[in-house]
């Protein structure tokens, strides 16, 4: 029987050929010699994960596991290597005689999948036994999931602001900070905020839009997300910043939310989560909670284009389970369906790659810190998902879009001036 090397299994499977240094631990390498960057596969479990689920999925479960390790790069920032890379992790199609030869050289036991990393969520077809797709139930686990990890952790990650959103910055050297008080802002100077005005944000995160508009434009806002930490965070610094009287963040679904007549509504980061089918009841449900005349701002990523797309393997298994994006055509299209009358449509893209930019900074000026609070594995992941994220948005497979609509009264009226304020 013909021993198959590793290395030269693995650039023959790859579809577009091996674009970095490859090593395994049989002794074998392909690859150009003179790249800065190297993959090392340590293990028999790691070349396990890449034949049992070729592409994405099985690279990320061989690194996240530490049977694929990276050379030449940081962990928190390995968007370099993901630059290298793009393009070049899928397998082609192999012929059965080629399967034969591949099991025959490589071994059986290679082909049963190990279990997964602990950080790898469930697939779709066990989290349907556990409940229907955005249903409360599996929303509430699926944010719990991501958002649930460390509130420590993401103060590494996010910085003060805890965003997690894309940040607006007013010019090229903008600190994370500067263009996080930018996003907010902007959001409120298009909903027009005025002192004693009442605002609704929902998927509020830790609570960075309700507590700047309280402290900035004196208006009542209260805050709902499904993540208990977000929660007690944002409850938290509500308290520090004195600002109770104001502003409110509840542990609360928003489809739970009793109160109406809110003169504006934000949603900043929650679209991405709902379910693209679920766009007409949750338009609907936001219109129905303002006043004549209030104002929506819809805020989420978005696809260049309009068509159903499902999210990769990697990112639903390890960072938004159940996550769905479409194209800002729809969004608009379903806002007007649901009766808002929407005024204008920005398109931040490059934003989110420079905010995704800095989280990546973060991360690595943060390392040990982070890795002492979660874990070398999630560090792991996270590290990839900021890093491949910020490529999508720079290669304009993602986009990010700011939706803005009003309630218009039985008469017509928008109660916008002839010309944008902000």
């Amino acid at each position: 029987m013909t021993t198959i090397r590793i290395a030269d299994a693995i650039a023959d499977l790859l579809r577009d050929g091996m674009p970095v240094r490859f090593t395994a631990y049989d002794g074998s390498a392909t690859g150009p010699e003179d790249s800065p960057m190297t993959l090392e596969l340590t293990s028999q479990r790691g070349l396990a994960y890449l034949l049992t689920a070729p592409g994405d999925l099985g690279l990320a479960r061989a690194y996240v596991a530490g049977d694929l390790v990276v050379h030449g790069v940081h962990p928190g920032n390995p968007y370099e290597l993901m630059s290298r890379l793009k393009d070049h992790t899928k397998f082609r199609k192999v012929s059965p005689g080629e399967i034969l030869t591949l099991v025959r050289g490589l071994g059986i036991s290679n082909l049963k999948p190990p279990p997964p990393p602990p950080q790898e969520h469930l697939p779709r077809w066990r989290r349907a036994m556990e409940g229907l797709r955005h249903s409360m139930g599996r929303d509430a686990e699926a944010i719990s999931h991501h958002y649930d990890v460390s509130n420590a952790f993401y103060r590494h990650v996010l910085g003060p602001s805890m965003a997690y959103t894309c940040a607006v910055y007013p010019h090229a050297d903008a600190t994370l900070e500067e263009a996080q008080a930018e996003k907010f802002d902007l959001v409120a100077r298009k909903l027009d905020l005025k002192p004693g005005q009442r605002l609704l944000d929902v998927g509020c995160g830790w609570g960075g839009m309700v507590r700047h508009a309280a402290k900035e434009y004196g208006v009542k806002a209260l805050g709902v997300t499904l993540s208990q930490q977000q929660a007690d965070w944002g409850k938290e610094a509500i308290d520090r910043d004195g600002l109770g009287d104001l502003a409110e963040v509840r542990h609360l679904d928003y489809r739970d939310v009793m109160e109406g007549d809110f003169d504006a509504v934000s949603s900043i980061g929650l679209t991405e989560h709902i379910g693209v089918r679920n766009y007409p009841s949750y338009f609907r449900f936001l219109h129905d909670r303002l006043k004549p005349e209030g104002r929506l701002l819809n805020h989420s990523i978005t696809r260049h284009h309009n068509r159903r797309e499902e999210t990769g393997a990697f990112i639903d298994r390890y960072v938004f389970p159940d996550g769905e994006l479409i194209g800002s055509g729809t969004i608009i299209k379903e806002a007007q369906d649901a009766g808002l009358e929407v005024m204008h449509s920005e398109n931040l893209r490059m934003h989110y790659a420079m905010t995704l930019r800095d989280w990546n900074r973060n991360l690595v000026d943060n390392w040990d810190a982070c890795v002492d609070e979660v874990g070398i594995g999630t560090a792991r992941v996270w590290g990839l998902y900021i890093a491949s994220s910020r490529l999508g948005f720079e290669w304009n497979e993602i986009q990010l879009h700011q939706v803005l609509g009003v309630r218009v009264t039985d008469g017509g009226s928008n109660g916008f001036p002839l010309r944008p304020t902000w």
